[in-house]
């Protein structure tokens, strides 16, 4: 029976890949022991107990970036959770890791090198994280979601997506999507979202939009963020929801989409071959723009910059090209010719080959 440590977590962007990931393993070898190793502090804290999986945890050490207190008592504490690392890898037999970044990575990655473990990377963003451009140089084994990662050893397996998207089949659940929403089955749907926590810019212009957009002969279904203040327009063919627990069926529903370009956002409806346009998160070190590059390259979506995405643009840009219904058909086709759906199992079958080659 094999043993996996799962390293990584803090956000959504480390945490859901790992868990497909779990997912596509367990169901790969189900007599296997998946374990996963956090933060108390992260996502994964709540997420990984949920999805059924053991959660070790270390004290969560994120590398300094300037000089400070913390970053005088940064080697201390990051070999104290090596150290931590190394004691599961003795008391639970651990046979591979696999890296998805955060904070809980990099430890992990220093501990396997150390104890000679296999070592399996995976990053999700086109422009890597600290801890992943560490620990590929520790390892042959990298897993990247986008072409052009520059990583050492890097191969494209894409994104590991929730099964539930992976295997998603929009022509067949799109009844039932339309009623879960109570949307018209006679016009189409532009899927608005921000993410869980939602997105000013795009809420505010959307909401200033609203009419028009509906006036064009769509419906709108707007995840406006759990965390932002909101006041219902109340404009017929406009649903707006604090947070969709049920995004299999949004996009399933979704003709065109406009959100923000994290790479799993990016990657999904890449897979599931839905238009968009992307409006990168503007702020950090520019990696979302970077996660959307190729799929706008190949006219899959188009980008438009956060402080562009206004009611202005919408009326000028937006509605003209939703009036396009030859053109929507293309960029759906390039979409789906540029995504790839079965990520989860790409970077299985490499964990699994680490396996193979360590034992023989």
């Amino acid at each position: 029976m094999t043993v996996f440590l799962l390293a990584g977590g803090g956000t959504a962007g480390h945490v859901n890949p790992l868990l497909a990931t779990a997912d596509a393993i367990r169901a790969r070898e189900p007599a296997a022991t998946v374990l996963v190793l956090g933060t108390a502090e992260g996502l994964e804290a709540r997420l990984v107990p949920e999805r059924g999986y053991e959660l070790l945890t270390i004290e969560r050490v994120p590398f300094p970036r300037r000089v400070n207190v913390d970053a005088l008592s940064f080697p201390a504490r990051f070999l104290r959770a090596v150290r931590r690392v190394t004691s599961f890898f003795i008391s639970r037999k651990i046979d591979v890791v696999v890296g998805f970044g955060g904070y809980a990575a990099a430890p992990a990655y220093l501990a396997a090198r150390r104890a000679g473990i296999p070592l399996v990377i995976h990053e999700a963003n086109a422009l890597p994280g600290i801890a992943n451009k560490v620990g590929a140089r520790l390892t042959r084994h990298v897993a990247v979601t986008f072409p052009d990662t520059a990583l050492p050893h890097a191969q494209r397996t894409g994104m590991p997506l929730r099964a539930e998207i992976a295997t998603l089949d929009r022509l067949a659940t799109r009844t039932e999507a339309l009623r879960h929403f109570g949307l018209d089955s006679k016009r189409p749907v532009m899927l608005v979202t921000g993410g869980s926590t939602g997105a000013v810019r795009i809420n505010a212009t959307v909401l200033e939009s609203a009419r028009d957009i509906t006036a064009a002969g769509w419906q709108i279904v707007h995840t406006v963020g759990e965390t932002r203040e909101f006041t219902d327009p109340k404009i017929a063919g406009y649903h707006a929801l604090p947070y969709c627990d049920r995004m299999d069926l949004a996009l399933a529903a979704a003709d065109f989409v406009v959100a923000r370009s994290g790479a799993a956002t990016v990657c999904e409806l890449a897979g599931l071959g839905i238009p968009a346009v992307f409006v990168p998160y503007p702020v950090g070190n520019g990696e979302q723009e970077l996660n959307a590059r190729d799929l706008v390259a190949v006219g899959g979506a188009i980008l438009c910059p956060d402080a562009e995405f206004t009611g202005e643009w919408v009326r000028s840009t937006l509605i003209p090209l939703l009036s396009k219904d030859e053109q929507l058909k293309t960029m759906s086709r390039r979409a789906s010719a540029a995504g790839i759906r079965d990520g989860a199992g790409r970077l299985t079958d490499m964990v699994f080959s680490a396996v193979s080659e360590s034992r023989a």
